[in-house]
């Protein structure tokens, strides 16, 4: 993690210099961006759900909801490859026009699914997340390796995907849900990791890491959320 100043590694153990206020002022902000970033997709994915012709564009053709998405992996990348050279609060407003659009395209949870189901999903979504979360903050083993290797997964299990919409089968879209939770589940103690290290990288520099808190509380709501759908559909299979 040599790319973030101030952060020792020494035979894959993690050494962090960081005032625990600083740490804690951090995390604040990144998690509280991320409840903000789900709470605009829920209620943007109730919205959307009660909106008949919203629902069409998104569900009415394959061609319709990967456009869609792909908006929305282009907003993201946006948020994280350019939040270092705009302020702050642009790189906000992209992070919450992402929630929004994610809310649009998976309005169809209030459809598919029971309330209960939907609150127990998320509540089993909330554990695993804050477990994870916790050890990737307390371990001092290098998830380095691990977090790069994982990517690569992420971005080979979206092309699967999307060529399941087209040629579909059961069979593979349940390989992708499992994969799908497994991968997300170690990404979070790796972006956790991440993270730690950069409020040690950024501390005595506000601006800056209020930019890193943005993508920051992306990268963990991306995880939370594809953690949820997995897991959703695990326990909506189970009904």
């Amino acid at each position: 993690m040599s790319q973030f100043p101030g952060v020792n590694t020494r035979k894959g153990v993690i050494d962090y210099g960081t005032d625990e206020r600083v740490q804690f002022n951090f995390f604040n902000t990144v998690y509280a961006w991320m409840a903000v970033g789900l709470a605009v997709t829920a209620v943007v994915a109730w919205w959307a759900s009660q909106q008949t012709a919203i629902l069409k564009i998104v569900y009415g053709s394959t061609f319709g909801y990967i456009g869609i998405l792909l908006g929305a992996v282009l907003i993201a990348r946006s948020v994280q490859t350019s939040a270092l050279r705009i302020s702050a609060t642009v790189a906000t407003g992209l992070f919450l026009l992402y929630a929004a659009v994610i809310g649009v395209l998976i309005s169809g949870i209030f459809l598919m699914y029971p309330n209960p189901t939907l609150l127990s999903a998320f509540i089993v979504t909330g554990g695993v997340f804050g477990g994870m979360s916790v050890f990737g903050f307390v371990t001092k083993r290098d998830l380095t390796r691990m977090g790069s290797i994982l990517i690569m997964c992420v971005w080979g299990l979206f092309l699967a995907t999307c060529v399941n919409m087209f040629f579909y089968s059961d069979f593979v879209s349940w390989i992708i849900t499992y994969a799908v939770l497994g991968v997300f589940i170690l990404l979070t103690a790796y972006d956790t990791q991440k993270l730690k290290a950069i409020a040690a990288a950024t501390q005595g520099n506000k601006q800056l890491a209020a930019r890193y808190a943005i993508i920051g509380s992306l990268n963990l709501y991306v995880d939370f959320l594809n953690m949820f759908m997995a897991i959703l559909r695990i326990m909506g299979s189970r009904r």
